[in-house]
Formats: C-alpha cells, structure tokens, sequence
C-alpha cells in the first residue's frame, strides 16, 4: 500500500548522521536559548593579566581621585581607540558609545572625551607601564621551550612632536633630526613582539639605554652602529651572550687568523678573519675592555659597498653570521608597521603624560594581538590579523558560529525534504 508506514511494511529506514547529531538534544537546547557570547574586543582583552593590572592601581593609588573614569575603563577606551584606528577623541566617544549593549560586560560606561582627556593628561603612566612589561614577558614565555636561536634585535625610533602644546616641553631636549621623543625597543624575532622598551628624550645617546640591559647566556644580540662600544661588547661577551653589529669604516684592527670561505658562500662572503682590537684608547678616550679575538666577516652588497660585520661567535658559518644581521631589517619594519597601523603619530593629547600613555597603549594592543592571533592560529600576516580584528571588534563570534550553524541545519532539511519531490 501507498500509504502504509515503513515501519509496518518492514522496510528499513535509512539514518542519515548530520553534523549535529554527536551534540547532546540538551546542549543544543540551551546553546539555542542562551544567545549571550563575549564579543571579539572581550576576547581580545582576556589576554591581559588582570591581577597585574589591579595590583598596579592598588600600589600607584590610581583611582583614588577618580569618581566614576576608573583605570579600567581608561585602559579599555584606550586599547579599543588603538585597535579600532580612531584618531581624535570626538570620533572615539562616538564609535565607542554607539555600541553601549558592550559596555556592561567591558566593565565600562559611556565615554566622555573630556573625561578621557583629562585622565590621560593627569594619570599615572605606572600603570601602564607595569601592564606592558608583563605582557612583554607573558610573550617571552610563548616560545620559551621552541627549538630555535633566541635573536633580540636591539633598536629605536624617533617620535615626532611639534606644534602648539608640544613645543614648551620638547624644544630644550630636541636634536638636528628629532624634536619629540625616542622609542627604545628589544624584539624578539621568534616571537614577533617587543620584549623590552623605554621611553626617553631624543637627546639621550642609545648606548645609555643599551648599558641598563642586562644580556642574558645563549641568547644572540643584534644592534647597528649606534651601540659601538668595545666596553659594552666586551661586557655581553663576559656573560655568555652572543652579538652581531657592524664595524666602523675607521675601525683598526690586527688580523690574528683568516678563515676558509666555503664555496658555496664565495658569492656573498668576501674575508672571514679572526681579529684583535687596540688596546689604546679609541673613541672619546674610553678604553677598549674587549680581550680576546673578534671576528670580522666582510659580505657583498650588490651595488654598495661591501658590509663589515662584528661578532663574538666564533663558531657559526660565515652565512649564518650575514643573515643573523640581516634579520635586523625585521625591527625597522615593526616601527614601520607601528606607525602606520596605531596611533603614535597623532595623539590624542599633548601634555608628556597623555603622549607616553597613548605610546604605551600602543604597545600593549600590539602584544595583545600578537597574543591573540597565536591563541587562534592565525597564519596570516599582523596587518591582515589587525584589519579582520579592527572590522569585528564588537562581533560575538560563538553567537555568529550558532547562527551559521542554526542556517546549515535548516538548510539541510529543507534539501532533504525537497528530495524525495524530483525522484
């Protein structure tokens, strides 16, 4: 009979298992009806090591004067005007406030500009100094156990500012080149992040800052010519540690020993020698401290003039030395990337406070990207990361995953109802 049932008729029922079926009748109820999700800015921020944060505040007593603009909210309204790309306040309360169905879950309020601006122009940079410095070291300890050279790149840039508000307090230490400030930065080239920075006048030589780094055994440093000191080489060479940087075109030297090219380098490597440094005075009357051998790698550049590297290691190949010097292209393109794609070329404020607290919130969202995009296995490049981050900020991404899932599930069965009508 047409119309009797399959399952009295004895034909067997054929059990199609979709995508759902391994999800308990329960969970999918409850996924259904509970359609709270964290947005992605939420996500984002649960990188932040919160106990630091908090500790800092309690120690600085940085929301004691503060009625209703806490730490935290400066921080989020910070980090959300970095992520998003805002460059003024008035568009920053403006896209910020368009969105206050987040603002109970971000533990923040509405934004006022004038609110904002003052707590940047009298808060306590600690803070967010101590914040920065722990996600530093939170991205240190990512690759702590990978089997790969620990490169530091050591360098820094200039910070441009000029004009009305700025030229009380940076004309007396401006340069020939700079009027402003200067980024000081370690990075990590196995991590793609800053590890260590400071802040200082454009004045301040880059061996001063150089000289508070304590080098680390087993790790290999690679700076350019702004860091020659023979006393400072020498002091890294003590304690274990390796470095690349280049040599002076007046540099003088004795050759103790040549080394054999390999053939396969002869193209690129033009002398690879073993040297000794003076022991007489050579720059300013400093001493030179380094003892031993150094070696001096000279290698092709098509076009200029050939490059003269310095280095401790007196065991790597010669190539190896050359593209170790060459990865140091690789922190001139994040201060590059920095000043394209956050906010450290046109401040929100202009008192010395507002400006090294809008630096730092820079660093800070750029570490927490990085965290982020290593947390979701993200391989595509940081500026591609960033611009899916900054069109999603305020996205739920588990509640887009249901309601794409909710879709395919209707889809489904309408197609296999509208089967059985064309067979």
């Amino acid at each position: 009979m047409s119309g009797e049932s399959p399952r009295r008729s004895g034909k067997k029922l054929l059990r199609v298992k979709v995508f759902w079926d391994d999800l308990p009748e329960r969970q999918l109820n409850t996924e259904t009806r509970n359609m709270f999700r964290i947005s992605r800015l939420q996500e984002v921020l649960k990188h932040l090591p919160r106990g630091v944060f908090d500790r800092a505040v309690s120690s600085q007593q940085a929301d004691k004067y503060r009625k209703s603009f806490s730490c935290w909210q400066q921080l989020v309204a910070m980090v959300y005007a970095q992520l998003s790309g805002v460059t003024s306040l008035r568009t920053l309360q403006s896209s910020f406030n368009a969105h206050s169905a987040h603002h109970y879950h971000l533990g923040c309020r509405a934004l006022r500009r004038s609110t904002l601006a003052d707590a940047n122009a009298q808060g306590n940079e600690a803070v967010f100094s101590s914040l920065a410095q722990a996600l530093m070291q939170q991205v240190r300890g990512g690759v702590r156990n990978e089997a790969q050279e620990f490169l530091e790149l050591i360098d820094s840039t200039p910070i441009s500012l000029k004009g009305a508000g700025f030229d009380h307090w940076t004309d007396k230490n401006r340069t020939q080149r700079t009027q402003g400030l200067k980024l000081h930065i370690v990075f990590g080239l196995a991590q793609g992040a800053p590890l260590e920075y400071s802040i200082s006048a454009p004045n301040l030589n880059d061996l001063s800052y150089a000289r508070t780094l304590s080098a680390q055994p087993g790790k290999i440093y690679v700076f350019d010519k702004a860091y020659y000191d023979y006393r400072w080489w020498s002091q890294m060479n003590q304690s274990g540690a390796l470095f690349v940087t280049r040599f002076k075109r007046n540099a003088r030297f004795t050759v103790k020993a040549s080394r054999a090219i390999p053939r396969n380098a002869q193209s690129t490597i033009l002398k690879d020698e073993q040297v000794s440094l003076p022991t007489k005075h050579y720059a300013g009357g400093r001493n030179n401290a380094y003892e031993g051998v150094i070696r001096r790698v000279e290698v092709v550049r098509p076009g200029k003039p050939s490059l003269v590297l310095a280095t401790n290691d007196l065991k790597s190949s010669a190539l190896c030395i050359a593209e170790r010097y060459k990865a140091r292209w690789h922190i001139e393109l994040f201060f590059k990337w920095m000043k394209q794609h956050l906010s450290i070329k046109r401040f929100l404020g202009r008192t010395p406070n507002a400006v090294r607290i809008q630096i730092l919130t820079a660093l800070i969202a750029y570490l927490l990207a990085v965290l982020h995009a290593q947390a979701t296995s993200f391989k595509g490049s940081m500026w591609l990361f960033l611009s899916e981050l900054r069109a999603t900020l305020f996205q739920r991404p588990d509640l887009e995953r249901q309601r794409h899932r909710r879709w395919r599930q209707r889809r489904f069965m309408h197609d296999l109802q509208q089967r059985p009508l064309f067979t």
